[in-house]
């Protein structure tokens, strides 16, 4: 497996390890398997990270033709596993996303742990992606959610396809969201929509965006990687190739506050003129 690491610029307080993962199709307890030990070398190797973060649907993949019988019974197994690795390890866990099966409906759901092993969040994704049928066999949840992993430092949830839609990361932002976190299974050939779509998300509202893509082939469809770290600026911290690895960044939460100080949109934002008449 290749490692991916680059260096950051200036003193950062957030270490952040990106498990930019391959995803076997409809097969679970592989893909368990293969996210522990992604992991278990994320902590292994290099500096210990005080953040992991996770693909989309790293435990089913888009196998949605399969979805009910191959999605975990109230997100119980990958809770199981986040938890009880966060605990075990002291570190924070943002769990990219699973097919979780609750009250007979299917949902697209993150769960995040802190390094105690508690749940700090769970977010279940809004939009559903028709272009992969996502409609027809999951269900959309229905809130935005921002979450705090330590004191000083709140992030946004959003989930690959949501990307698209400016409206959730400003509401997100205006909720207090320093840092967007956006697991993906984002495919080839949109490369350059990704990348802009991230950037934009990050200058419009001077936050980092952590965005970690998947790799690999599933059926016809492959999937580029390049996850990546931008900052508030809108500059990119490390960027992924497209090849399984783990990528490493950090974060400096004050760079938020110091970049909407120095170009102030929140306050000059005039909300009453935006409403569709």
């Amino acid at each position: 497996m290749r490692i991916l690491q680059h260096a950051t610029k200036g003193v950062f307080s957030v270490n952040i390890a990106l498990i930019q993962a391959d995803i076997q199709i409809g097969e679970p307890t592989a893909n368990f398997q293969h996210i522990k030990k992604l992991m278990e070398t994320a902590l292994s190797e290099g500096q210990k990270p005080d953040i992991l973060v996770l693909p989309e649907m790293w435990n089913t993949g888009y196998a949605l033709e399969r979805i009910h019988e191959l999605a975990d019974p109230d997100g119980r197994q990958a809770r199981e596993l986040l938890s009880s690795f966060a605990k075990r390890h002291q570190v924070h866990i943002v769990g990219g996303s699973v097919a979780e099966k609750k009250n007979g409906q299917i949902y697209n759901t993150m769960y995040v742990y802190d390094a105690a092993g508690e749940q700090k969040a769970m977010y279940s994704k809004i939009h559903l992606f028709r272009l992969m049928d996502e409609e027809k066999h999951l269900s959309a949840g229905d809130q935005a959610v921002v979450f705090d992993l330590q004191p000083g430092f709140t992030a946004g949830a959003s989930i690959c396809y949501d990307v698209r839609f400016p409206e959730l990361s400003r509401t997100l932002a205006l909720k207090g969201a320093q840092v967007l976190f956006v697991p993906a299974e984002w495919p080839n050939p949109r490369l350059h929509h990704w990348r802009t779509l991230l950037t934009a998300r990050a200058i419009e509202n001077q936050m980092y965006v952590v965005a970690c893509n998947r790799v690999g082939t599933s059926g016809d469809t492959t999937f580029f990687g390049h996850s990546m770290i931008i900052d508030p600026w809108g500059d990119i911290v490390v960027e992924g190739g497209e090849e399984e690895g783990i990528l490493r960044g950090a974060l400096n939460p004050a760079l938020t506050d110091e970049v909407r100080t120095r170009i102030p949109v929140f306050e000059d934002r005039r909300p009453g003129l935006y409403k569709l008449s």
